[in-house]
């Protein structure tokens, strides 16, 4: 039995998810608002729906931002947050890992205007080295897909690195409060969220606030069985599931934090002086 090549290893293990994200972005990223490219894979657009609801209401207050803040949208997709800050007046570089996404957040970028405030670069997050540092750092739902615990690791160095004196990051990730393993799958994981406040410390962030996105309980229960029924029982249960979680999370996901499948994350550095609670 030959001898395994690390650095053959570590580049197969780095590029199976830019493999999955292009074929993802190249299936999906150009329909509608692109939401099955960035949300839930091959899910129904009225469940995709729900997700984009719950997220912005969680992300609305960290997307008001002042004219000529300099935001980094990480994972940024098509663009979904960067347009909306720039919209807003805020200078935004997005990166992602697939080409066809960066292409997409472009070309929706020039069709609503934005693309002057805009740029996006093909990137990897756990190298991402652009010499600058910005105000402000998005990430949703990007930690959550980086299975291996060193790149995950790296990841969260690099947010630190580039983000600038008084910036904040803002993280939304599935941070359950306790271990829930039933939903990982070989391109998503669900840390729970005290393994996330312990790496933000190593990579020297405090996390000065922490909020919730989805507390109802039934999608976390219904979805690992969703593949493995019956296409119309499937889709039922999902509208239902859908239906009754909606109004809870939109009323009270940012209070029921606890309870909360996904969590929003506010990270400043350690020892920064205006540090405070959003």
């Amino acid at each position: 039995m030959g001898s395994l090549d690390p650095a053959a290893f570590n580049s197969e293990r780095e590029m199976a998810p830019r493999l999955y994200w292009e074929a993802r972005a190249r299936r999906f990223s150009g329909e509608r608002a692109g939401l099955a490219a960035v949300c839930s894979y091959g899910m129904p657009l009225f469940y995709n729906g729900y997700i984009h609801v719950t997220q912005w209401l969680a992300l609305a207050p960290w997307l008001r931002v002042s004219p000529g803040t300099s935001v980094l949208d990480v994972g940024c997709g098509v663009g979904r947050w960067s347009r909306r800050l720039a919209r807003a007046g805020a200078r935004v570089t997005g990166v992602d890992l697939a080409p066809t996404m960066v292409a997409e957040a472009r070309r929706r970028a020039a069709r609503d205007g934005v693309a002057a405030r805009c740029r996006f670069l093909v990137a990897d997050l756990a190298k991402l080295d652009l010499g600058t540092r910005f105000d402000r750092i998005i990430g949703v739902t990007v930690l959550q897909h980086i299975l291996d615990s060193e790149r995950f690791e790296r990841a969260i160095d690099r947010l630190e690195a580039h983000l600038a004196p008084g910036g904040r990051i803002v993280l939304l990730e599935a941070a359950p409060s306790r271990h829930v393993a039933r939903c990982n799958s070989r391109v998503f994981v669900a840390r729970e969220a005290w393994v996330y406040e312990a790496a933000f410390a190593r990579a020297g962030l405090q996390c000065v606030a922490m909020r919730g996105v989805d507390p109802t309980p039934f999608k976390v229960g219904f979805l690992p069985w969703y593949a493995h029924l019956p296409r119309f029982v499937a889709l039922s249960g999902l509208a239902l599931v859908t239906a009754l979680s909606l109004p809870v999370d939109a009323l009270w996901g940012r209070r029921l934090t606890g309870r909360s499948w996904h969590k929003l994350f506010v990270l400043a550095r350690v020892g920064d002086v205006t540090a405070r609670l959003a």
